[in-house]
């Protein structure tokens, strides 16, 4: 891991909607989404209970705009893999020596942050730290998946790792226990592996592994088509990622019929059915900036963007609000309580977003 500076990074020929979905996705999870539930909880407004109803996860079965915010972390994880894996893609050994610790490295730090931001490893007490329960360890076992794909597979084998990995998740999922919670076999094996160590019991995720993977090359075989623009028609291009993006939101929906769609447990149908709206964001996104050129006023969610893993870590782990409250003292008084606990989560938020602003604008870019 380190902390560089870099034009390169800003002035790289890969593609602006890459870093501004990425970014779009981060503003919604670490900005709008904790304020717009601030002010919502301090408005008391019937209408903005009905807005904030999907910015909820759901509670099991089904599938609400708050919960395609993870799916499409790990898809853009993917989507970015063919661009920075194509030097990697060698016979030599060196070449695979060098990939295999860039993965290595990757995986290991992805896991150790997730640590962190579960809130366990700096306690430094090895009974109270969770294994594998958080979003940046998901992304680490399904890049490690892709990643072993894209170095020794061509595109075909990796369309059948990908269709085998639904059905290998799906087939002991079917038979070998039920769509409860505790009755899944997906929980099983958690319980099994993890045990007491799980986080939060509402989620799996040792078996889950390998439809987090499949999450992820559902974005390679994005990346593989926007890489391949030089040879195909933007335009083109965009087409082929709706018609795939309908494709899979179809396939969902119809697996949905035999397995529901419980994101919580990763099933495949809603795998098929998250990939399916993320290829249409990013047909949407690569559309607009990179066919269209139609960038302005969007670049700002490259600051988000081309730091991630920053600012999930910082927005997860460090709260500003006791700086926030030390600049307005006494506002309160004149708010009140519930407006006043919305205004320390919007400077919180605004905080985080300058020191990425100030990143951004120094090249500064935490690679891992």
């Amino acid at each position: 891991m380190n902390l560089y500076h870099s034009t390169a990074a800003m002035n790289s020929n890969r593609l602006a909607s890459l870093d501004i979905l990425r970014g779009f996705d981060l503003f919604m999870l670490l900005f709008f989404q904790p304020v717009l539930m601030a002010i919502g909880r301090a408005a008391d407004s019937p209408v903005l209970d009905s807005i904030m109803y999907h910015f909820e996860h759901e509670t099991w079965e089904g599938f609400r705009a708050w919960d395609l915010v993870m799916p499409l972390f790990l898809f853009m994880v993917g989507a970015s893999m063919p661009f920075a894996f194509a030097k990697y893609r060698r016979h030599d050994s060196a070449g695979l020596k060098a990939a295999y610790r860039r993965i290595g490295r990757r995986v290991v730090l992805l896991f150790l942050f997730g640590m962190i931001v579960q809130g366990n490893l700096l306690a430094l007490d090895p009974a109270g730290i969770t294994i594998y329960t958080n979003t940046l360890q998901a992304i680490a076992a399904g890049y490690l998946i892709a990643a072993m794909c894209l170095l020794h597979l061509q595109l075909r084998g990796q369309i059948i790792a990908t269709a085998a990995l639904l059905i290998i998740y799906w087939l002991p999922m079917r038979f070998a226990g039920d769509y409860t919670l505790e009755g899944s076999f997906a929980y099983m094996v958690d319980a099994l592996v993890i045990g007491d160590r799980r986080g939060d019991p509402t989620y799996t995720w040792v078996w889950s592994s390998l439809t987090f993977g499949v999450t992820v090359m559902l974005g390679v075989m994005a990346g593989h088509l926007m890489k391949n623009d030089r040879r195909l028609p933007r335009p083109r291009v965009a087409l082929l990622l709706t018609a795939a993006g309908a494709g899979l939101v179809a396939a969902g929906l119809l697996w949905s019929l035999e397995e529901p769609i419980i994101k919580r447990i990763w099933t495949s149908s809603m795998t098929l059915y998250s990939g399916g709206i993320c290829f249409l964001l990013m047909a949407l996104a690569y559309w607009w900036v990179d066919c269209r050129g139609h960038s302005r006023g969007l670049g700002w969610l490259k600051i988000y963007g081309m730091n991630p893993i920053t600012a999930y870590v910082i927005g997860e782990v460090i709260s500003f609000r006791s700086v926030v409250a030390s600049v307005s003292y006494g506002l309160q008084h004149h708010i009140g309580d519930a407006w006043y606990a919305a205004w320390l989560t919007f400077g919180n938020c605004l905080i985080l977003y300058l020191i990425l602003w100030l990143m951004y604008r120094s090249k500064l870019f935490l690679k891992l």
